[in-house]
This record gives C-alpha cells, sequence and structure tokens, in this order.
C-alpha cells in the first residue's frame, strides 16, 4: 500500500511539473507568432490636435520657427517646447542580451521595444530604442553625449561587461541629462525592493544575514553595492562568478576596479570554490548568472540556512526553478520571470523611476535615490499582505508607479539635482494623470480595432 501511494505521488509530481514545464515555455511559442504579426510594438503618433491641413502651418513651416528661435535665444525652452522633456532613449550594443550573450544590435531590437512599450504603458514615458552598430566602449560614450540634444535621459541596456561599469560612470559625470544601466540600478533597485520584504518573511535582519551572490556582472555588482549601502554587512557576503568565489587573492579581477572592490571587501574568510561553497550555510542567495536549469542544485539549498530565501533571476531560464528551490526547503522563492510568483524585475522600477526623474527635471540618479525608490516599491506590500508568494506588488498594479515616481521625485529635490521642485502630491498626480492617459490610449485603440487582435 505505502509503494502504491508513493508511485502516485511521484506521478502527480511528474505531471505538475510538466504542466509547469509546459506554462514556461508558452511565452516564446507566442512570442514568435505575435512578433510578426504586429510587426514591432511601438509607433510613434501625433499628440497634438490636427483639425486640418492649415495647422501644419502652426506645427511645422511657418510657424515652427517662431518656436526655433524662442529656443534659440533661451535653451530651456527645449523642455516646454518639445517632448524632450518626456522623452528617453534606450540604448544598446547588443552585446549582452537578456540570457542569450552577444546577438548584436538587430536581434536586440526586439527586446527594447519591448523596454520602449513598458516604459509608455506603465510610466507614460516616451522611450526610443536606439541599437548601435559598434561594441566599442569610446564610440558607445561619444554616440550617447551627442543625443543628449534629443532626449530628457537615457537608459542604457543589455551592454556587456566591464565596459557597462566605465561607461555609465563616464556618462552619468559628463552628460547633463540623467544617465541610467537599467541593468546595474534597475534591477538592483528592484532586488533590494524583494529582499527587504523577503527578510520580513523569515525575520532576519539585513545586517546579519548570510548572502551568497551567483554572478558578478553588471546586476549582481550593483545589486551588492545597494545592499551594502543599504545596511549589508559586506563581511557576509560570498560572490562567485565563472572562475569562483571573489576574495582577496584574485588577481585577475584587478583590471575590473567594481569586481575588486568587492573581492577585497566581501568573503573575509577567502572561502574557495564556487557555487556549492559559497552556498553553504548561507540564509539567502541573490542568483544572476547563467540561465539553467541545473546551474543551482536542490542539495545546495539544502545545506543552507533554515528558511532560506531562494531569487533564482537569471533569463530566460531561472537558475534552479522554482518548485524545485521549494522542495529544497527554501522559505522564499522569487524568479525574474512574470509566469511564475514573486517576479524580481527591472519592470517594477524603472517606469516610475523616469517618470519621476523627468518631471522633476533630475540631472542624475544617485545610489540613495535607488535605496528610496526600492523602500517605496516595497512598501506597496503592506505588512498584513506579505506573505512568501507576495513580497512584490505585480506589473498589473499600475498605482505603485506614480508612488515610485514621487517619493524618487522627492529624494532628487533633496539631494539638490532636481532643476524644478514639486511637492509630493503635484509629482504624483502628474505621474497618475500620465499613466492613466497612456493607458488609456492603448485600451481605445485596441476597442476601435486600431491595434488589431491576433490571428484576425
Amino acid at each position: 500500500m505505502a509503494n502504491f501511494l508513493n508511485e502516485k505521488i511521484i506521478m502527480k509530481k511528474t505531471k505538475d511539473r510538466k504542466k509547469l514545464l509546459k506554462t514556461a515555455q508558452e511565452p516564446s511559442v507566442l512570442a514568435k507568432k505575435m512578433h510578426p504579426f504586429y510587426k514591432g510594438k511601438i509607433e510613434v503618433v501625433p499628440k497634438c490636435r490636427i483639425k486640418n491641413l492649415n495647422d501644419f502651418s502652426i506645427w511645422y513651416s511657418p510657424g515652427v520657427a517662431a518656436a526655433c528661435t524662442d529656443i534659440y535665444k533661451n535653451p530651456e525652452l527645449v523642455y516646454e517646447y518639445t517632448n524632450k522633456w518626456n522623452s528617453v532613449a534606450v540604448v544598446s550594443d547588443g552585446t549582452r542580451v537578456l540570457g542569450l550573450g552577444d546577438i548584436g544590435p538587430q536581434a536586440s531590437i526586439p527586446v527594447m521595444e519591448g523596454k520602449a512599450l513598458l516604459y509608455k504603458y506603465l510610466g507614460g514615458v516616451d522611450a526610443y530604442p536606439i541599437c548601435l552598430g559598434t561594441k566599442d566602449e569610446k564610440e558607445i560614450v561619444r554616440t550617447v553625449k551627442i543625443l543628449q540634444p534629443s532626449f530628457g535621459g537615457i537608459n542604457l541596456e543589455d551592454i556587456e561587461q566591464p565596459k557597462c561599469f566605465p561607461i555609465l560612470n563616464i556618462l552619468k559625470q559628463e552628460c547633463n541629462i540623467p544617465v541610467w544601466h537599467d541593468d546595474q540600478q534597475g534591477t538592483a533597485l528592484v532586488t533590494l525592493a524583494g529582499f527587504i520584504n523577503a527578510l520580513k518573511i523569515i525575520n532576519k535582519k539585513v545586517n546579519k544575514v548570510k548572502i551568497a551572490m551567483i554572478g558578478a556582472g553588471s546586476a549582481n555588482v550593483c545589486i551588492a553595492k545597494l545592499l551594502i549601502l543599504y545596511g549589508a554587512n559586506p563581511a557576509n557576503i560570498i560572490m562567485v562568478d565563472a572562475n569562483g568565489t571573489l576574495h582577496k587573492k584574485r588577481f585577475d579581477l584587478k583590471p575590473c576596479p567594481e569586481k575588486w572592490s568587492l573581492a577585497v571587501d566581501t568573503n573575509p574568510n577567502n572561502v574557495r570554490g564556487g557555487i556549492k561553497e559559497a552556498m553553504e550555510n548561507a540564509d539567502a542567495v541573490i542568483a544572476l548568472s547563467t540561465p539553467g536549469p541545473g546551474v543551482i542544485k536542490k542539495e545546495w539549498i539544502q545545506k543552507m540556512a533554515k528558511n532560506a530565501i531562494v531569487f533564482a533571476c537569471a533569463n530566460p531560464i531561472p537558475e534552479i526553478w522554482p518548485w524545485e528551490a521549494k522542495e529544497a526547503g527554501a522559505a522564499v522563492v522569487a524568479t525574474g520571470r512574470s509566469d511564475f510568483e514573486n517576479q524580481v524585475n527591472n519592470s517594477l522600477g524603472f517606469p516610475g523611476v523616469f517618470r519621476g526623474i523627468l518631471d522633476v527635471r533630475a540631472s542624475t540618479i544617485t545610489d540613495t535615490m535607488c535605496i528610496t525608490a526600492a523602500i517605496e516599491l516595497a512598501s506597496c506590500i503592506t505588512g498584513n499582505e506579505i506573505r512568501p508568494s507576495k513580497i512584490l506588488p505585480t506589473m498589473d498594479n499600475w498605482e505603485i508607479f506614480p508612488k515610485v515616481a514621487a517619493a524618487i521625485g522627492i529624494k532628487a529635490i533633496k539631494e539638490k539635482v532636481a532643476h524644478k521642485k514639486l511637492n509630493y502630491d503635484k509629482i504624483y498626480s502628474n505621474a497618475k494623470m500620465m499613466i492613466k492617459r497612456s493607458r488609456a490610449i492603448t485600451m481605445t485603440m485596441m476597442k476601435k480595432g486600431f491595434i488589431r487582435k491576433c490571428g484576425k
């Protein structure tokens, strides 16, 4: 009888896993059908009224010359007369796209268009894919700098390490508009927000937990930096890259100052080895490394501390399937995917962040501004709502974005990096209006048939 029951349990688990795997593969199947149907995800449409062709004498020649002359006399008017105030360039060289690696600028366009879609629908921000035909660090920096007149902000995306670090650092110093690398600051912000609430579930303090960080790319390096700034003890962190744990004897890391700094500041006991050794007795693992499954093994989770946190955030496939992590004893499991519980994804951060910084015309985005946004995002799930399967709000809860916008906008004003001084209510109401407008436009176009249903 016991053997029969065990067989039934095994059969049910196998059936459930097959169902979960099929669900996990479905977005890829639909993407291959729907991308060629729509031939792109974004387009440019007018935002001004056009009653008849005579209006073009206002919007274009000869009337537009008056607007040009005013801006020439007072360059700040470009923010009042044009859409620069609400425009962001999504810039990539296609060298590290999702988990696909260096697939080039053309193959990266679907991702950058998707980013622009999220910017508009979730943040009311007009974003434009700019995929560059160069991998040269200096050329990328120069290109972004000469693009500045047309945009209110720059979103760097999917640029390989180590060059992503100096590119961001140089542009932040030398540009007069905010420059943000979403794979660094965006991922770090949302990961910190999820981690804040995950710690509440396991009832542990950020300065006490031992954290294994799997992957030392742009995302995890920035996450580590933000975690430490938030209060994590660097002595309790062990990072792992493709060559093993980071420690003071890893002189191969010296050419990359960001990684070398973490090698010096973390892992004081010089633990050697790889993922397995880093995870032993850890309270949490934050993985943004090689797509799985199988990168993280169940038996390694079993050797973590009791009630462990597992963030397996590689895309498109997490380092371990979430159900396997739970079977191994993890108390809180998160991935980067929207089709699983607890999605830790940049899309919860950047729409609200840029809505806020554009509205106050911030000149930069600081680490402390990112922490403020993370705390606000975490607070969008109240104490009695936080549970192992819900550590972050989801994208369909659109009111989180104006809250993040207002929080980061006020922080920018306090840090004296904003050109416009608005109060919280003004930033919040403006963000809410812009986001509602964007969503309403999309819904109306779908209802009227201007956005057709795929297959009809």
